[in-house]
């Protein structure tokens, strides 16, 4: 029995000096970071930083590429809609606002088909999906420039109802020009860099 009250005695002094040992690590462990620790910290921001750059700087080239789809899908809704309604629609361009406006032959706003009780009009500067990208040019001949029709046919009209003989619509942001074309006769929609 001795000998167990002994080998206790030695494992109660053995776990106290671990013990004492743990603490005396964390206490001196405690003061800071250690050169080689804050080097990998500075590597590991500096790879996420590249990483973060590129994605940043790219997201205006995939705005004005969004914008250009918004446009084209958009001059094609008013062009069904002139061949579905057999009446003329089309857009109206506001370069200096950077939006347009999806109108019927007396230039009033359409219903927006998915957006219900909201007018058709699409305004870059307060669409955070689309705040990137400036609408340079509208033109498409005639005595207003900047608007668009479609007759039942689906033939592009000028804004006093006339043959369109071409259109375009010039889009810049990222650091690129996207040009949408508007063929005539046929209504083709294009889209070129």
């Amino acid at each position: 029995m001795t000998k167990r009250v002994m080998k206790m005695k030695d494992l109660r002094w053995f776990l106290a000096e671990q013990i004492q040992e743990s603490e005396n690590d964390l206490h001196t462990s405690g003061r800071g970071f250690t050169l080689v620790e804050v080097i990998i910290v500075v590597v590991i921001l500096s790879i996420a930083a590249m990483m973060a750059i590129p994605m940043m700087s790219s997201a205006g080239s995939v705005q004005i590429r969004s914008a250009a789809d918004a446009i084209a899908a958009d001059l094609e809704y008013a062009r069904s809609m002139a061949i579905s309604r057999q009446q003329n629609y089309g857009i109206i361009f506001n370069p200096d606002n950077d939006k347009y406006d999806v109108v019927d032959q007396s230039d009033a706003v359409v219903p927006h088909p998915v957006k219900r009780g909201f007018p058709y009009t699409i305004n870059f500067r307060s669409d955070s999906r689309l705040n990137k990208v400036d609408l340079v040019t509208a033109d498409f001949g005639g005595s207003i420039a900047n608007k668009i029709y479609f007759d039942y046919l689906g033939s592009p009209l000028k804004s006093d109802f006339s043959q369109l003989n071409s259109g375009t619509i010039v889009l810049q942001g990222g650091g690129s020009t996207i040009t949408i074309t508007v063929e005539p006769v046929t209504g083709f929609i294009s889209i070129s860099n």
